[in-house]
This record gives C-alpha cells, structure tokens and sequence, in this order.
C-alpha cells in the first residue's frame, strides 16, 4: 500500500463517521471527519508526515516554516517537520493561537517563526476555507510569507476555492469523495 492509500484507509476507519453534524463552518453534514483521530495517533504522524513533506517538495513550494491554526493543525504539522529532520533543509513548526495571548509575550503565533519566513499554512479540513485564512492572516501580520495552503482533507465543498481566491494554492492530501469511497468499498 503507498503512503496515499495508508492515508485514505486510515482516515475511512478511524476518522469519517456518518450521521447529522454541525460543521465548525455552521453547515450541516451527514458526513463528519475527525482528523484528530488520525493525526493523534502514532500510524497516522508516520504516515502523515512523510507523505506531506513529499507533496511539499513537489509543489516546490521551498518553505522555511510549516503551521496553522491550533488545534487541528499542529499534529499535522509537527509530523511534517519531524519527518523533515535529517533533511537539507528541516522544517520548523509553529501553531496559530484563535486568540492573541493575554499574558507572557503576547504572540498570535508560537513556535519558531521568524519575520520573513516562508511558509506553507497547514490545514486539517477544508470546508468553507475560513480557518485557512485566518491563519493566512496571522501569518501574514507577523511578517511571514504564505507559499500554499496544505491540507489533510478537502471536503469539496468550495474552501479550496475560496482560499484559492485570495491567492493561495492548495494542495490536499485527501479528498472527501476518497475517504466516501474507502468507506462504500
């Protein structure tokens, strides 16, 4: 089974349930995804990272920095820089907080990010594409430069687009259609 596969099963079993949902967009679904029941557990960061950081490099996106907003984000992206370790060129992590810290030093973003950094906005589902760009945003005030917006899962459901829009790419590790698939088969 390749990496993309792994992914996809990982995600039908342990992540895609079917019923009526309210989506963190407001929508409704009768299709939910709880990445973080992947992307917490130790066969979805192996498989993530490694996977990720490989459609990173094809996109030639030649970032410095990986993250997104907290908390769907940072296992995602902590798997991509773990991965990247022994590589020519380790990425650093760092996570988008919803709100500016009240206390301590006041940052929006932590972690290693520096003013300048190049960076490729993780993104655990797409849905509407607004935690995208709010991450976007945040990345954008702190001096960062956004390359792309990688996703774990796109839902299809005009995110993409919306991001894409406001001048992004996107890439997607999955596709809701793929995870529906795995499940009927």
């Amino acid at each position: 089974m390749t990496e993309h596969s792994t992914l996809i099963t990982l995600l039908a079993a342990r992540s895609a349930k079917r019923g009526q949902f309210t989506l963190a967009s407001g929508k409704q679904s009768t299709f939910y995804i709880d990445a973080r029941l992947t992307t917490m557990s130790p066969e979805g960061l192996s498989t993530i990272g490694p996977l990720a950081l490989s459609v990173l490099e094809q996109m030639n996106w030649q970032v410095d920095a990986i993250g997104g907003l907290t908390l769907g984000a940072d296992p995602i992206a902590y798997a991509i820089s773990y991965a990247s370790a022994d590589t020519d060129h380790p990425l650093r992590a760092f996570t988008v907080r919803k709100e500016v810290k009240t206390h301590g030093t006041g940052k929006l973003l932590e972690g290693p990010f520096s003013r300048g950094d190049r960076v490729a906005v993780i993104e655990d589902v797409i849905t509407t594409g607004g935690s995208a760009i709010r991450a976007i945003d945040a990345v954008r005030a702190a001096g960062g430069v956004v390359a792309g917006v990688l996703a774990l899962v796109d839902r299809e459901e005009g995110g993409r687009q919306t991001i894409e829009k406001a001048g992004v790419p996107v890439v997607a590790l999955a596709t809701a259609t793929q995870i529906i698939s795995a499940l009927q088969g």
